[in-house]
């Protein structure tokens, strides 16, 4: 009787032992999703670095902004790293995300291109300009839109603004929404567009000799890693934002962009 009572012991003992090796691997294992380009080529980095440190990280691939949000929050995902803060908080108060952001990743200046005209001067009354149809990074072509003197906007459009704050658009310039991810294939259609750095480089454009102008990377468009509220306190996160801001991420983003990707930490 006692040689069975040690005997269920030490089973209860390896499977509980068991369990736990299991529940940590589970742990140490997360999925974060990114767009295409260099959000995923400096993830692959991260991933490296993590795996060091027992942080397995399965990269997932979107092809547009609004499906890792939603992917996280339905918890398909433990964390992305893609989007501006502007853009998350337009998220979170629209679609009721109780999604946070924990560490700042890397600037991508938004740069106007053209396969029509050199110089923004060049551009001809009436000409279509496109800009992404979300709220933020709309908003934000047509602040740089402002800051060359192309059009005025109303003094409290804020970063969320629309064509219809347009106050003043002396060249009668048309402006064409399209989704973000597909303005690169526009550039034949319109005269000029507003193409975030990620896209344009996933088309194959240089933002450093491409774009005839480009906004201030010191904007408060820095990119972020973002998670669900509830999971902020669990020891991954710190692995992952350790790993994102090492010292061989740093050196790749500088290496591998020649300054159209500038690292925010």
């Amino acid at each position: 009787m006692q040689r069975r009572l040690v005997l269920k012991l030490a089973a209860l003992l390896g499977a509980a032992s068991l369990f736990a090796a299991n529940a940590a691997h589970a742990e140490d294992s997360i999925k974060v999703g990114v767009t295409g380009g260099p959000h995923a080529q400096i993830m692959e980095v991260v991933k490296t670095v993590a795996a060091k440190n027992g942080l397995n990280i399965k990269i997932i691939e979107f092809a547009d902004y609004v499906q890792p949000n939603a992917a996280l929050a339905a918890g398909d995902l433990d964390a992305n790293s893609y989007q501006h803060d502007p853009y998350l908080q337009a998220q979170v108060k629209d679609r009721g995300y109780k999604l946070i952001r924990i560490a700042d990743t890397v600037t991508y200046p938004m740069g106007i291109y053209s396969k029509k005209v050199k110089t923004l001067a060049e551009l001809p009354p009436g000409a279509k300009i496109a800009v992404p149809n979300d709220p933020t990074n709309g908003g934000r072509a047509l602040l740089l839109l402002q800051k060359q003197g192309l059009v005025k906007l109303r003094a409290d459009a804020g970063l969320k603004a629309t064509p219809l704050d347009i106050v003043d658009n002396p060249r009668k310039l048309k402006i064409v929404e399209l989704d973000a991810a597909q303005i690169p294939r526009s550039l034949n259609d319109v005269d000029a567009a507003a193409i975030n750095t990620n896209f344009a480089m996933e088309a194959g454009l240089n933002p450093k000799k491409d774009a005839i102008a480009a906004e201030d990377p010191k904007g408060p468009y820095v990119n972020i890693i973002a998670i669900r509220a509830e999971d902020k306190d669990k020891p991954w996160v710190a692995k992952l934002v350790a790993a994102y801001h090492s010292p061989e991420v740093k050196q790749f983003v500088a290496t591998k962009f020649g300054g159209s990707v500038i690292t925010a930490w």
